[in-house]
């Protein structure tokens, strides 16, 4: 067991104390070349609160070894793509289902929207759908508070209509993966509603109830606990006051979570991506936050929870129960988790996730979102290539964007006169990269951020939360600013289908308004440009298709140090590939000639010559020597 008494190198080569560390590295900006120092390796943990001046003190150091002595677990080390399966050969595509398409002019998408999308869908060549939830929710965050887990919210259709799109998917060879919340259900939930009124109920211990709340904080601002009149106790919320903690530790909660499950694999649903899914096992006792941690990450009681000491179990459970008789994918949501516990979670021999969504790419060091900077596409480079080199067992999830983040081309650069050139650059690293890519919808067109400039355009429960926390300690203005800036409603307005009257997306007012960009940048306008983003799109998975080397082939990477370069080969017995990127607005000097390598596709029209250009991305195919 580790104590105080130890030092720092003791702990350095543990895996969870790895990921732990380079958060907070990250996060302070520190490098990480500054703890390799023998003299800092040789530190006792118990000196580094006085060595720190306060900045690390007892109460943290306490907390990271009872994280460590509770995962004595090694990664398991191995490295290729392991065996076949279709997830590691997907395009997967999601669906934010009330931005996609309204099909009966209520100005909300849903699921009539999307089966009338499925050949534009198949067009563009994505072999699966993630459906953010459309299940009954009263919607207090956009479906991620559940009502009921066996009934589709009537605003999206019926369970007819949801039976009609698994049919057809499955008539095209396509497969539909849900979004499946279980860290928590909405306070309208029937299991919440008999807890609240009859603590000896069978349904009283499916949540967190306290008589004392501690110190922890909710993600969308304020305390996690919120009062409840009727037990004269508090309840755990770590996100809205409306969406409350399901207790895990109880066997029969997990009982009607697997069953419920297994009812929508039965319906032929062939897979699930797990919302905050490593957040379902608490520390026991529900200990306080420590202060320093709070400071350093922005969350108070987050060590508590993010990798609880059932996590593993429960997961092994899940799968075993519910996931593996059908043999359906999972992917997890699972902020925290770093690169060696995600070894943990992923490896096979482990039976616990297929793959996870790691999201330490998302922001530069020190950037958190909401913060207004240039997003420097050197760091992902820096972030990508340990996955790529070591990936442990680790089969990764590929992406820029989803329904909780902002446009990545608004974080690189806004400039408009890159925006096609850029948007394809990314393309082409997601589709060459190893691992499943993930794309959100409206990327393949390039979509931007939004130019909101006010809080009433906002519709993010989120956003309209932080707001009202935030411009008390710091401001209206600067309030205003970072949420404008960070708000996941830049994902969530309507998809732009043609320049008609709402972008094509409705008949009615939408839910939610979007500005003046679809006018020009939609599906039909892009559809009938042969050198659009989103035909672009279209011929780089046709690529990734027809060349399993980018899925299962080896990758080199190469010039890993050079800045602004990114270029790496993916090689198999059959063939090699060769990537070559310019992650910058400036031209830079090429390292490799053209010789002997025919281009199968780029975002310029003509072959660079001594330097690449501003954000040009090349795919080259190696000529093999003919024997003489």
């Amino acid at each position: 067991m580790l104590n105080q008494n130890h030092t720092v190198g003791d702990v350095m080569d543990q895996p969870l104390f790895q990921d732990i560390l380079h958060k907070l590295l990250l996060q302070m900006e520190i490098s990480r070349r500054f703890l390799g120092h023998p003299l800092i390796r040789r530190i006792r943990l118990s000196h580094l609160p006085r060595l720190t001046g306060g900045k690390v003190d007892e109460g943290f150091v306490a907390t990271v070894l009872e994280l460590l002595n509770s995962e004595p677990n090694v990664p398991v080390i191995g490295s290729g793509p392991g065996r076949a399966a279709w997830w590691k050969e997907a395009v997967c595509y999601q669906i934010y289902p009330k931005s996609f398409m309204d099909s009966n002019g209520d100005g909300v998408g849903d699921l009539g929207g999307i089966l009338a999308k499925l050949d534009y869908l198949q067009n563009l060549g994505v072999d699966a759908l993630w459906l953010t939830p459309i299940y009954d929710s009263p919607e207090a965050d956009n479906g991620y508070d559940i009502r009921d887990y066996q009934a589709i919210l009537s605003t999206y259709g019926t369970m007819a209509d949801f039976d009609t799109l698994i049919q057809e998917l499955h008539r095209r060879g396509m497969r539909l993966s849900m979004d499946l919340v279980v860290n928590h259900t909405s306070d309208e939930h029937r299991w919440f509603q008999e807890a609240m009124g009859d603590p000896s109920s069978p349904k009283g211990d499916y949540y967190f109830f306290r008589d004392d709340p501690n110190n922890w904080v909710s993600f969308f601002g304020g305390s996690a606990w919120k009062r409840i009149p009727q037990r004269d106790q508090w309840v755990l919320h770590l996100f809205s006051e409306r969406q409350m903690d399901l207790n895990w530790n109880n066997p029969a909660l997990r009982e009607e979570i697997f069953r419920m499950v297994r009812s929508w694999l039965d319906r032929g649903v062939d897979g699930f991506r797990l919302d905050v899914i490593n957040y379902i096992s608490k520390r026991p006792g529900l200990p306080p936050g420590n202060e320093c941690l709070a400071h350093i990450s922005g969350f108070r009681g987050f060590e508590h929870y993010f990798y609880g000491p059932n996590l593993h179990r429960y997961l092994r459970e899940l799968r075993r129960q519910a996931l593996d008789p059908y043999e359906a994918f999972s992917v997890g949501e699972t902020p925290g988790i770093g690169r060696q516990t995600a070894k943990l979670l992923t490896a096979p021999p482990r039976r616990e996730l297929d793959m996870i969504f790691n999201f330490d790419h998302l922001e530069n060091p020190g950037k958190v979102r909401g913060d207004d900077y240039r997003y420097d596409l050197n760091y992902y480079k820096e972030y990508i290539i340990p996955w790529m080199e070591d990936p442990g067992g680790v089969w990764i999830s590929l992406f820029y964007e989803n329904h909780d983040n902002p446009r990545m081309i608004s974080k690189v650069n806004p400039e408009p006169q890159v925006r096609k050139v850029l948007a394809k650059l990314l393309a082409l690293l997601q589709m060459t990269l190893r691992g499943t890519p993930f794309v959100f919808q409206g990327q393949e067109l390039g979509r931007v951020n939004q130019n909101f400039t006010s809080m009433d355009q906002l519709r993010d429960v989120e956003s309209l939360n932080l707001y009202q926390t935030w411009r008390k300690t710091m401001g209206e203005e600067t309030a205003r600013r970072k949420i404008l800036t960070g708000t996941r409603d830049h994902a969530r307005v309507p998809m732009a289908w043609n320049s008609d009257r709402q972008a094509g997306f409705s008949e009615a007012e939408p839910w939610i308004a979007q500005d003046q960009d679809y006018l020009t940048w939609n599906a039909a306008a892009e559809s009938a440009d042969p050198n659009s983003v989103l035909n672009f799109y279209r011929r780089l998975i046709r690529l990734r298709r027809s060349h399993p080397v980018l899925v299962y082939g080896e990758i080199r990477i190469r010039f890993k140090k050079t800045r602004n370069l990114f270029l790496y080969h993916r090689v198999s017995p059959e063939e090699t590939l060769i990537v070559e990127c310019n992650l910058s607005s400036r031209r830079i000097r090429r390292r490799i000639s053209s010789r002997s390598r025919h281009r199968l596709i780029s975002n310029y029209p003509d072959l660079p010559q001594g330097w690449l250009r501003p954000y040009e991305a090349i795919l080259w195919k190696q000529e093999t020597k003919r024997k003489q």
